[in-house]
């Protein structure tokens, strides 16, 4: 009546290959956000045979994409607070310059509304965006 001795399982949680995967997905994620955030705004100006871009820094850059989304120096606006988010980034300065760059497709409804919305507000210059033809 020799009686094997009982063997007992070792059991360990190996948590190695859970740690190099989730590490190797936060680095796949933060080289992916700078590329899904600079695609995210595609605006495809209209042609212009003369022009210079801006280089004045009191330029508040209105940014309107094919859907009718609108950004403010490059920052997400929603059309019912575009008035104040302006009123912020513009005040009551006199020189400060509006340019409304929109995509082609963009309905000319949508940018006489930022074109009034600054003109209300007192901006010194309105300006259009349109890229040079290349």
């Amino acid at each position: 009546m020799n009686a094997a001795p009982r063997r007992k399982a070792i059991v360990e949680l190996n948590l190695i290959p859970l740690i190099d995967v989730s590490l190797i997905l936060v680095i796949i994620f933060m080289v992916l956000t700078p590329i899904l955030i600079h695609s995210q705004l595609t605006v495809k100006l209209p042609k212009a045979a003369s022009g210079a871009p801006p280089d004045n820094p009191d330029t508040v850059n209105v940014q309107i994409d094919r859907r009718g989304n609108v950004s403010i120096d490059g920052s997400a606006v929603k059309w019912p607070s575009l008035e104040s988010e302006l009123v912020l980034r513009v005040g009551k300065a006199a020189r400060k310059t509006v340019l409304v760059q929109a995509d082609k497709s963009v309905p000319v409804e949508k940018v006489v509304a930022v074109m009034d919305i600054a003109k209300r507000l007192g901006v010194g210059k309105l300006g259009l965006g349109v890229s040079t033809g290349d």
